[in-house]
């Protein structure tokens, strides 16, 4: 029996695809549906953003992105993940304004909020896919258990509850929002 192989997509697909309310990912070459975030799901990703995004912009220390903003992690085939949050130092951000399409790279720091219907295996995925790509932190917001992870590789995990801070000063120096924040 002879079956056709499926090409793996490409990141110029991807962009190009129209918009059906979903969110997709490609996750070496696969394309990846995933349902938009819920309503909780979105506060958390939010408070979190518009904390990290003033403080970057009042100290100017580069670019926030939103959720649905593409980084491309990999090519041949094409890796492409979107964050819930997202920040990339100045420096990385001026040389990448021109570039078309996703931001080319990891972010410095990505964050992500684990939605209702997310399986902790395609977290910790997502997870070491931004660190083995170049983010130097990631932060997992968990509105299940009101808690927060900073992830800096495999085994340098920090947990916080709601009665920590949450900072990764060598990422975004000053930035401090208390865990707590996150959920109310």
């Amino acid at each position: 029996m002879i079956t056709a192989k499926t090409l793996p997509m490409t990141a110029g697909e991807l962009l190009d695809m129209p918009e059906d309310g979903f969110r997709y990912e490609l996750v070496r070459g696969e394309l990846r549906k995933t349902s938009p975030a819920s309503h909780f799901q979105g506060e958390c990703a939010m408070s979190i953003g518009i904390s990290l995004g003033a403080h970057v912009k009042t100290n100017r220390l580069g670019k926030t992105y939103a959720a649905e903003t593409g980084f491309i992690l990999g090519s041949d085939p094409d890796h492409v993940r979107a964050p819930d949050a997202a920040f990339v130092r100045s420096e990385r951000a001026d040389a990448a304004r021109d570039a078309p399409g996703y931001f080319p790279g990891a972010p410095d720091l990505a964050v992500e909020v684990i939605s209702p219907n997310d399986r902790y295996a395609e977290v910790v995925e997502k997870v070491a896919d931004w660190l083995d790509a170049g983010a130097q932190a990631v932060i997992v917001a968990n509105p299940r258990n009101r808690s927060a992870k900073i992830y800096r590789s495999a085994a340098d995990i920090v947990t916080l509850t709601e009665d920590d801070v949450l900072k990764v000063q060598d990422v975004v120096p000053g930035w401090r929002m208390a865990v707590r924040e996150i959920f109310e």
